[in-house]
């Protein structure tokens, strides 16, 4: 069975529009898990454009599956994961003006900070991972720094049609299989949706995939619960369960 995770940036990205209350992305992640997910996910980033502090210390608190924090690998943003303690978090590039994540991290430039950060936050029992691109180096420095996991940004299988989506889908496929080859789990997102999720799904050797632009976008016109149950449907549809 795949895990699915549910990311719910865009629920706040909706309230941070009015600077109010509402709608409360940790109640619609609560929903979430019920009707399936198996994990949140939440990416604080450093301009607090959607998620704030307090949901993440709130969806901790109060999440019934897991949580996953994505953030970048940055002393204030280790600190606050130390603070809180996710059961997960991912490493992501950031860039101050991106709309959305808009590549995978480069590892080997960032190798000694990413080792340090990645230590940190695993003697405070938190399982790391790291959001790079489908490329050998990256993943075997990714096991070098000392990650648990990885999650291949597949936003240039997303992008592409035809050939070309099909041979991103075999780099894909190949980064899987070295991944875990060498002892690391293997998580999968970005561009992910209800009609090109399926290839990606079927590929064995990926166990998690984070979703969320997609299923909360759809929650628009079914509510949040249908729309995770969808998403499950396709996901057990392609691991043949």
């Amino acid at each position: 069975m795949i895990r699915l995770g549910i990311n719910v940036d865009h629920v706040a990205t909706v309230r941070q529009a009015r600077g109010i209350d509402i709608p409360d992305p940790v109640e619609v992640a609560l929903l979430a898990e019920q009707s399936g997910a198996d994990g949140i996910t939440v990416h604080l980033r450093e301009d607090r454009r959607h998620i704030q502090d307090h949901d993440v210390r709130r969806l901790c608190e109060r999440s019934k599956t897991k949580v996953n924090l994505e953030m970048a690998a940055t002393p204030e943003m280790v600190k606050f994961a130390v603070r809180f303690a996710p059961n997960d978090a991912c490493f992501v590039p950031e860039r101050r003006h991106e709309l959305t994540t808009e590549g995978g991290l480069d590892v080997i430039a960032r190798r000694n900070n990413i080792k340090q950060a990645v230590a940190r936050l695993q003697d405070r029992g938190i399982q790391v991972a790291l959001f790079i691109d489908p490329v050998s180096e990256q993943i075997e420095c990714a096991r070098e720094v000392g990650a648990q996991a990885i999650e291949i940004h597949t936003g240039a299988y997303c992008d592409r049609t035809g050939a070309r989506r099909a041979k991103e889908l075999r780099t894909i496929s190949t980064a899987a299989k070295q991944a875990k080859s060498i002892g690391l789990e293997v998580h999968g997102g970005h561009g992910l949706n209800y009609t090109n999720v399926l290839p990606i799904a079927r590929i064995a050797e990926i166990v998690e995939l984070n979703i969320g632009h997609s299923v909360i976008a759809r929650a628009l016109y079914v509510g949040i619960e249908q729309a995770v149950r969808e998403m499950k449907v396709l996901l057990t549809r392609a691991r043949g369960s």
